[in-house]
């Protein structure tokens, strides 16, 4: 069997049958149209036929029961042959022999034609004919382009004999847990008597879950071509339509062919797309739901009354909070393994799989950037690779060195640099100092990364400047000064423009908004407020794709305003804080932001030597256990220092 068969790779021969009748079909309908004209040439009306035979010119007269042909005297046709002409009888006429014997005309009967019954039947059969051939040919055209009208209840899925998905376990790194656990399915298809004479049973199914672009495709991919068994794959969306009972249909004939290749495996893709609750469906009276319906022939395939044995079931989603629970029981998928984002030891071991045919400069470092890159997925980094090798292509050189993957994770985190964008000399201070006061706060602030790079170049969408920030550890638990801290520095660029400039930009938009969802997360998710308490005021999360908004609960008005006051004073303390410490070091930041507008970049030596030198004011450790400002007005303290206005 070769791999990635599909059914719509057999119907190149019967589309060339379909052609040949179609043409055959319409060259019969040519001729006989052909025939029809040739006989309707000619024909004169019978009107001017018996002026003719009142007159005295017609010589000879051949009646037949569908037309009558007839020949003038010599003397009255002009060519010098004699010409047969033609009219259509009328059968009221019946006088039409008497006139001819008065008017001393030969005339004799047509006998009937022997052929004729042909041309009739051709007439009943060619058009239904015609249109036969045009719908085979338009069906079979469909099947080579897709699933056509007769295969429309087929599976679409993909399948690859053993061992030809090309991807073993040594292709995979950084989710060696989950890599673990598979294994124990590749030794039970290898070695099932190990496990059956001491009654064990395989798995049904397993569920891989976890964030977009961790590798759990090609985890799948690398059980089929360890186990050595054949593989199906399909996407859970293949097996929706929008007629009834197609989706059921293609569950049935899929798991068909698995039983007939068993011990196989079966792989659904993006299975929330195929299998989410039924509980808020909101179908049709009585369940007729295409979706709906199509589940449940999924679950009845997996443990119903026929058992499917020697079938296991693989299915992979980053949303398991929408999917159904008869799905997730066990004897259906009894196992769900999390295949998260990689530690630092994953990272860098997945690091070498990508770059096993790179040519890396001796300067790389894998542990560095495995360090630098917190929460990148296997995907980010396969990309991060690609990327710096493009960088050092572009830049003929004759390895990809350090410095390009430095410039891929920038490129990767704020995007392409926009040197087409000119900022003016007001905007570019703006920048400058906005960035700068970041920096100035994110360098004494608990939980907040390490401060690598302040540019004042614009990239990406929007962004014209950026403070990189890079931890130096992986983190999976964040404290509450922590998240003060966050803010307070979120709220540093908008701090240096109001103390600086006497006004603030619209550049600030973006950092208020982070800092605004992050106080309500403290607020309504994290139970952090001394006022609130411990309750959780939002419903649950997506738990593996980002940018997902919180619904709030249903909530009296008194909560929600207590809520919105809790949120306003945090975001406020912290913008305190921040320009508390922008005024105890603004000649570091004056200075730290000349020389930024000087050179455009701050990075390396140049910037820790700056930041090394931010105080600390004295009230922060307070604000950071407790949330309140302890001095009376920070505006006062600023004010009396004076402000530089442009």
């Amino acid at each position: 069997m070769s791999p990635d068969i599909n059914h719509s790779n057999q119907t190149s021969e019967p589309g060339g049958l379909g052609r040949t009748v179609i043409i055959l079909l319409l060259w019969l309908l040519f001729l006989n149209l052909l025939v029809m004209r040739s006989d309707h040439e000619g024909i004169v009306s019978y009107s001017q036929f018996i002026d003719q035979i009142e007159a005295g010119k017609v010589a000879k007269v051949n009646i037949g029961t569908e037309r009558i042909e007839y020949t003038l005297k010599p003397e009255i046709n002009s060519k010098d042959k004699t010409q047969t002409l033609i009219t259509l009888p009328i059968a009221q006429d019946t006088t039409l022999t008497q006139r001819l014997e008065a008017h001393d005309v030969e005339f004799s009967a047509i006998p009937p034609s022997q052929t004729g019954w042909i041309s009739n039947l051709l007439g009943w059969i060619i058009p239904p004919l015609i249109f036969f051939g045009i719908w085979m040919w338009l069906l079979n055209r469909s099947q080579m382009n897709g699933p056509g009208m007769l295969t429309v209840g087929k599976s679409n899925a993909r399948i690859y004999s053993q061992g030809d998905t090309g991807v073993t376990f040594e292709d995979v790194a950084g989710v060696d847990e989950a890599k673990t656990e598979l294994q124990e399915i590749v030794d039970f298809l290898k070695s099932a008597e190990k496990y059956t004479r001491l009654g064990a049973k395989i798995p049904k199914g397993v569920l891989l879950i976890g964030p977009p672009g961790t590798g759990k495709t090609l985890l799948a991919k690398a059980i089929a071509g360890e186990a050595g068994v054949p593989f199906f794959s399909i996407s859970g969306s293949e097996f929706i339509e929008l007629f009834v009972g197609i989706g059921a249909s293609r569950v049935r004939d899929l798991f068909d062919q698995a039983k007939t290749q068993a011990p196989c495996i079966v792989f659904i893709d993006e299975l929330d797309a195929l299998g989410k609750s039924r509980a808020n469906m909101g179908g049709m009276i009585g369940g007729n739901d295409e979706r709906e319906q199509t589940l449940n022939q999924l679950l009845a395939e997996m443990d119903g009354f026929d058992p499917n044995t020697g079938v296991i079931l693989l299915a992979a989603t980053n949303r398991p909070e929408v999917l159904d629970p008869a799905l997730l029981r066990p004897g259906r998928f009894d196992r769900q393994i999390v295949v998260d984002r990689p530690d630092k030891s994953g990272r860098e071991a997945i690091l070498r799989v990508h770059a096993h045919d790179v040519r890396l400069a001796p300067d790389v470092d894998l542990d560095k950037l495995a360090a630098r890159t917190p929460g990148f997925a296997g995907a980010d980094l396969a990309n991060l690779i690609n990327e710096a090798a493009l960088l050092a292509a572009r830049n003929n050189r004759e390895a990809v060195m350090m410095q390009d993957f430095n410039e891929a994770i920038e490129r990767v985190l704020t995007g392409l640099e926009k040197k087409s964008r000119v900022l003016n000399e007001l905007e570019k201070k703006t920048v400058a100092y906005h960035e700068v006061g970041h920096a100035l706060i994110g360098a004494i602030m608990p939980g907040t990364s390490k401060i690598e790079k302040i540019s004042i170049v614009p990239r990406g969408v929007g962004a014209l400047g950026y403070t990189l920030q890079l931890p130096e550890e992986d983190r999976f638990l964040m404290l509450e000064d922590e998240i003060r801290g966050r803010i307070a520095t979120l709220l540093g660029g908008r701090a240096a423009e109001e103390l600086m400039f006497g006004r603030v930009s619209t550049g600030a938009s973006d950092d208020i908004q982070k800092a605004t969802d992050l106080a309500e997360r403290f607020v309504t998710l994290y139970g952090m407020s001394d006022k609130l308490g411990p309750i959780a005021f939002e419903k649950g999360q997506q738990q593996f794709l980002e940018g997902f908004t919180n619904p709030r609960r249903p909530v009296s008005p008194k909560v929600a305003e207590a809520i919105d006051n809790e949120v306003k004073e945090l975001v406020e303390g912290a913008h305190q804080i921040a320009l508390k410490i922008l005024a105890e070091n603004r000649d570091l930041l004056e200075i730290t932001a000349q020389t930024l507008l000087e050179a455009e970049i701050l990075e390396g030596e140049a910037l820790k030597t700056q930041l090394k030198q931010v105080r600390q004011p004295s009230m922060m450790d307070n604000w950071l256990l407790t949330g309140e400002v302890t001095q009376a007005s920070t505006f006062d303290s600023i004010n009396s220092n004076g402000r530089i206005c442009l």
